[in-house]
């Protein structure tokens, strides 16, 4: 596996999480405080969320997860501050299936 399949992974987790995080905020301020709308951010998260999913099932696949695996790191998505919790078990364990040679290049 490429070093770049765990990195899109990566970068999407962080992404989709911290957005879902500015998403829960708008809401919460939407309806507690009744301000602002959420259309924008909730699009931009839905986005977001679709490109994780793409990226985590490529990953998923290509490290052989089983299906529950594969359905509790897409859920970690949807769940706020979860793919903070996910993200680095899931990096512990998918590096050392990187084949390519940068993983051991960024080690040494």
């Amino acid at each position: 596996m490429k070093s770049n399949v765990l990195s899109r992974y990566r970068v999407m987790a962080y992404v989709t999480a911290v957005w879902l995080l500015v998403f829960t905020v708008a809401i919460i301020a939407k309806y507690a405080f009744e301000t602002g709308d959420t259309m924008l951010i909730s699009q931009i998260h839905g986005v977001l969320f679709i490109i994780y999913v793409i990226f985590a099932f490529d990953l998923g696949s290509k490290a052989k997860w089983p299906f529950p695996k594969l359905l509790w790191v897409l859920a970690a998505g949807c769940i706020p501050v979860a793919s903070f919790f996910v993200e680095p078990k899931i990096t512990r364990e998918i590096r050392p299936l990187i084949t390519d040679g940068s993983a051991a290049t960024a080690e040494a």
